[in-house]
């Protein structure tokens, strides 16, 4: 486990030359090590077999570990935040790749000759083999908590539901319009967790339903399908926030006020946005933007142990923090990840004076000085994308709040049962 933490802490250009460094440290460190693996291809084989049972007990020791020593920020506003998000790595054009991760691994229907053709100029782009990434972050230490890979085309709530069991019961997830969706959040509402998702002009909201009590702001998802298969409207609660360009729409579960106001669910959602910069650590600060495995399954293992890696570094780094009364926003992950390079490669050196690990990583602090506004400048590769619009609010029919009316009882009925 060490020498796989090490190998991704390392910033060597090529993963063999990582783990030779690697090497030399584990030797320096213990001359006597009987079963330290000889070669990268022997360590890749030890990986393969046990990064599974390694990866679970390390979550579990690092959720543990979070939770015993961060407990200062391990709650906001009263609960458990949770922001979920997704993002693509880029991989090398191997073979092993194009087969596991591209988007046209498997043949797809062609609908007509225009898209036929395409298809066929645009091969080569749409082949570039991608891996998703799915994440669960922290919002009050922002560490990671669990995450999903796969395919560039893999779904961000399938992965959603399948890291639901690994959350604590009364979390509050937050996300963006593109966790929306009916199912989704069933399964989160009676897993008994929390959801605090934006919604954009493709949900159609109801109101004055009359399923449950109604306040301001009640509102319902309950789709034409949902109610002919008889299932129950989600009852939400709708706030809408002004960023000074335009307003954004979130709904959540929590429908009462005093457990949660409306300001407390705008800056939860505002506070979503650290996943995103968790993604630029990852991807430009720790240089995993695109990874260097030519191997799909070895491509899995570099990703789980870089995770690993950064989090382990971030949570001991923040415990340190906290010691001095630094919160985790202020904390510096380029200048922690520094901290943790400069001891590899000074592992044989006498450590000088104040310079030891720890502190080292009491000085990777983020600067005091304001940042310039940056929003006027033209980058090329911003994104672009348009923003959501606004959901549609429609009253309920007749006809709805008849069916409404009818499921209620029968509902009532199952559960006494």
């Amino acid at each position: 486990m060490a020498a796989a933490l090490l190998w991704a802490w390392s910033d060597e250009q090529t993963l063999t030359e990582r783990f030779f460094v690697v090497r030399k440290i584990l030797l320096c460190l213990d001359k006597e090590q009987q079963q330290l693996a000889t070669s990268y291809q022997a360590f890749i084989k030890i990986l393969r077999r046990w990064t599974k049972p390694l990866a679970a007990l390390l979550q579990s020791v690092l959720q543990q570990r979070m939770q015993a020593t961060l407990t200062d920020c391990w709650l906001t506003a009263g609960y458990l935040v949770f922001a979920v998000d997704g993002s693509r790595l880029e991989l090398p054009r191997t073979r092993s790749h194009e087969q596991a991760y591209s988007t046209i691994r498997h043949a797809r229907r062609v609908k007509n000759s225009r898209y036929k053709r395409r298809q066929a100029k645009d091969a080569k782009k749409v082949n570039s083999p991608q891996l998703w990434l799915t994440t669960m972050w922290h919002i009050g230490t922002g560490l990671p908590w669990d995450w999903r890979v796969g395919p560039g085309d893999s779904s961000e709530r399938v992965h959603l539901r399948e890291m639901l069991t690994s959350l604590p019961a009364g979390a509050l997830i937050t996300a963006d319009g593109g966790f929306m969706g009916y199912e989704g959040l069933q399964a989160i509402i009676k897993s008994g967790r929390h959801v605090l998702l934006r919604v954009g002009a493709n949900v159609r909201l109801l109101k004055q339903l009359g399923y449950v009590r109604e306040w301001t702001g009640t509102v319902y998802l309950w789709p034409d399908r949902e109610s002919k298969r008889g299932n129950e409207p989600l009852v939400l609660r709708l706030v809408v926030a002004t960023d000074g360009k335009q307003p954004v729409y979130l709904v959540t579960n929590i429908l009462s006020r005093r457990e949660l106001s409306d300001k407390q669910v705008i800056a939860l959602y505002a506070r979503r946005w650290g996943i995103e910069l968790f993604y630029r650590h990852l991807k430009q600060t720790f240089h995993r933007r695109k990874l260097l495995s030519r191997e799909a399954e070895n491509a899995k293992l570099e990703i789980t142990w870089s995770l690993f890696g950064l989090w382990a570094m971030s949570l001991f780094a923040l415990v340190e923090a906290m010691k001095q009364g630094i919160t985790p926003a202020k904390l510096s992950f380029a200048k922690l990840l520094l901290a943790f390079r400069r001891t590899m490669r000074d592992y044989l050196h006498p450590t000088e004076k104040n310079e030891r690990l720890c502190e080292r990583l009491r000085q990777a602090i983020i600067d005091s000085y304001k940042r310039a506004n940056k929003t006027s400048r033209n980058y090329p590769r911003k994104k672009q994308a348009k923003p959501p619009g606004v959901p549609q609010l429609l009253t309920a029919t007749k006809t709805q709040a008849l069916r409404a009316k009818q499921i209620k009882p029968v509902l009532r009925k199952g559960l006494t049962a």
